[in-house]
């Protein structure tokens, strides 16, 4: 499997991903303003496999949490294209709540040692309980046009992992203040704002531009996720020449 993902790296040209990736986002936008639920279907589960592919092909290294988030993200993308029948919907759901907590436990576990001072702890407090209010008004307001009870369930679960995933980024950004970590929580408040639009186009009021603000909102934020990756792998590319360093300097 690498060999051959070697070979396609050396024969295919360097902007061929940026190129296959734009072309996709068109398709997309087109499909959203002409209505064209096929195509949309269709598109919405190709940006994780070229994005998992691409790098693949340029050797970056992915976490298992990480790895766990676009497997259970791209099924969700997949069984929510099939709208027959209310389990599949639900199954979709449940694999999004599952892509969810994945990223929890990948920032989580960036966490080594909490340096915040007590009034941004309040602060961070705060925030949190802001949040939760303004999505609870939003879970009584569509909780009455989901039609079904495990939804709503599925529904009101995603939205707490959403604030906790939002939450633990906003600590691991002010605590650690990197690239990596403001890079993470952009990904995240795409991720979460993506979420809000859909359910209010799909279960409150349907117009096309909260459909294509969700879709692009959805796609930057995988974006941002590749650049994290990205970011990652250098920081660990800088860590193991320090080390290398380090060590050559003992002999």
């Amino acid at each position: 499997m690498i060999m051959i993902l070697n070979q396609w790296k050396n024969k295919l040209p360097s902007n061929t991903f940026w190129c296959v990736l734009f072309t996709l986002i068109c398709i997309n936008i087109f499909a959203v303003i002409s209505g064209n639920n096929l195509l949309q279907q269709i598109t919405k589960t190709l940006f994780i496999p070229i994005i998992f592919t691409y790098l693949l092909l340029i050797g970056k290294q992915i976490k298992t949490w990480i790895l766990a988030f676009l497997l259970f993200s791209f099924t969700g993308d997949v069984t929510s294209n099939i709208t027959a029948s209310f389990m599949l919907l639900n199954i979709s759901s449940f694999f999004y709540c599952l892509s969810y907590l994945s990223l929890i436990v990948a920032v989580a576990r960036g966490i080594k040692k909490l340096k915040l001072d007590k009034v941004i702890r309040a602060y961070l407090i705060s925030v949190f309980l802001i949040n939760a209010i303004l999505l609870y008004v939003l879970f009584d307001l569509i909780k009455y046009y989901i039609p079904d009870s495990i939804e709503v369930t599925l529904f009101a679960v995603k939205s707490i992992a959403l604030i906790t995933l939002a939450f633990i980024s906003f600590v691991d950004y002010l605590n650690s203040e990197t690239k990596g970590s403001i890079l993470f929580l952009i990904m995240v408040l795409c991720f979460a704002f993506s979420d809000v639009l859909h359910y209010i186009s799909v279960y409150y009021l349907y117009n096309w531009s909260f459909v294509l603000l969700d879709r692009v909102l959805h796609i930057v934020g995988l974006l941002f996720l590749f650049n994290y990756i990205n970011e990652r792998n250098k920081t660990t590319s800088d860590i193991e020449i320090k080390a290398k360093a380090f060590l050559n300097s003992l002999h």
